[in-house]
């Protein structure tokens, strides 16, 4: 009859190394999961709190807001901020003005940018990397740098003579194509550039222009970025100040932005906080619901040429 051997125990000594070392990972993944959503917390409280603190200062009445120690939450809502905004014909009008100039502007934007980008993406042609590198270099200019050479071509003082637009919706989208133009070049050419070539040969060999493959066939495919890009270009038009501020002097023409900070309070020295705020929230709105709205739209456009093959 055959003996059995049993395998040899191990020492007490590795089994406490190994139950120290189990525990030393165990420790580290909780410390880790710890740490990471104390980060998620932190980054959803920095991002999350101002918008929180305007609505509560927008329901606050005006003689509480400044009370110490502050109120996180009104013992009382006054929508009287609300009726005031809603009431008031100039933030109306700026808020129609808006939405006119950040609408035209993002039409235009892809418009141009889409035929623009995909050249740059597709057709090879002498000059092209400089020509991309151009385009990216007038992202980088600040606003003010190019501020009193486009007061002048608004006002039709230079070299060309055009017609003086100033003060009015067509200044507003002229010169706010100085930065979503070149953007929305940028960014649409990277999509093009990472669709298949297969496509586009086989439509060439099908017997399709130019221009019947970019319009029927690349286009429809770059349909994600076309959003994430023109959602990125509206809310850079619609958050624009200075520009509006600059060539615009009256209530026609004038933005929600300027018409928010041109606020006027009840007496000399009284700030109109609360009105802002309530302002301020309903601008914030139109641009939270299109993120919700295009939220698929929009991470698809983001991972868009991530990964190949």
């Amino acid at each position: 009859m055959a003996t059995t051997v049993s395998p040899p125990r191990p020492r007490s000594t590795e089994r406490d190394q190994a139950f120290v070392h189990t525990r030393r990972v165990n420790i580290g993944k909780l410390l880790g999961r710890v740490l990471f959503w104390l980060l998620i917390a932190f980054i959803l409280v920095y991002t999350l709190f101002p918008f929180y603190w305007a609505i509560v200062s927008s329901l606050t009445f005006d003689s509480q807001l400044f009370n110490t120690p502050a109120s996180y939450w009104p013992s009382k809502l006054d929508w009287s901020h609300y009726q005031y905004i809603f009431r008031n014909n100039d933030f109306l009008l700026a808020l129609r003005n808006s939405t006119i100039v950040s609408v035209s502007t993002v039409a235009i934007a892809l418009a141009l940018g889409a035929i623009g980008a995909y050249a740059l993406g597709r057709l090879r042609f002498r000059g092209r990397t400089i020509a991309l590198y151009v385009i990216l270099s007038m992202t980088m200019f600040p606003a003010v740098a190019i501020l009193g050479s486009l007061f002048q071509m608004i006002r039709g003082d230079w070299l060309l003579h055009t017609p003086n637009i100033y003060n009015t919706l067509t200044a507003l989208i002229v010169t706010y194509l100085t930065f979503t133009l070149p953007f929305t070049v940028w960014v649409l050419t990277n999509f093009f550039m990472a669709m298949p070539g297969e496509l586009e040969e086989a439509a060439l060999v099908d017997g399709a222009g130019p221009f019947r493959v970019f319009w029927q066939i690349l286009l429809p495919l770059a349909l994600p970025g076309l959003v994430t890009t023109g959602l990125l270009a509206f809310i850079a038009a619609w958050n624009e100040f200075l520009f509006a501020l600059t060539f615009t002097n009256s209530a026609d023409a004038r933005t929600v932005q300027v018409a928010i900070s041109q606020f006027a309070g009840r007496t000399q020295f009284d700030q109109p906080y609360a009105n802002r705020m309530a302002a301020s929230v309903v601008v914030t709105l139109p641009l939270i619901i299109l993120v919700l709205i295009f939220q698929r739209r929009i991470l698809a456009g983001l991972t868009t040429g991530a990964v190949k093959g």
